[in-house]
């Protein structure tokens, strides 16, 4: 649904991620524990995080790097179209043109 409106889905679910990783953090920032155990819940939070935003990242850049050449393809295949149809245009001018010629 997020694509009909022009936002990829890969963007929702980061933003999702990012979302609830803020929203973790705020809890445990509010929990009652001591001062070691914050820290250390937090550090622990903080590379699971890390960990995941990498993990997120890569695949993003996997997905963009298939797109491109997906991209890359499909604009072969048009440039292939276009030159067969320029020149079908061009010997079917120089036809006419000989045809008008000996007329």
């Amino acid at each position: 649904m997020s694509e009909e409106k022009g936002i990829p889905a890969g963007t929702v679910m980061v933003s999702f991620m990012a979302g609830a990783a803020i929203g973790a953090g705020l809890a445990l920032l509010f929990a009652p524990k001591s001062g070691s155990e914050m820290r250390e819940t937090i550090a622990d939070f903080a590379e699971d995080a890390v960990d995941r935003i990498k993990e997120y990242s890569k695949e993003a850049q996997e997905k963009i790097k298939t797109a491109i050449e997906e991209s890359k393809e499909t604009l072969s295949e048009k440039k292939t179209i276009l030159t067969s149809a320029i020149e079908a245009g061009r010997e079917a001018m120089q036809k006419e043109k000989e045809r008008s010629e000996t007329l």
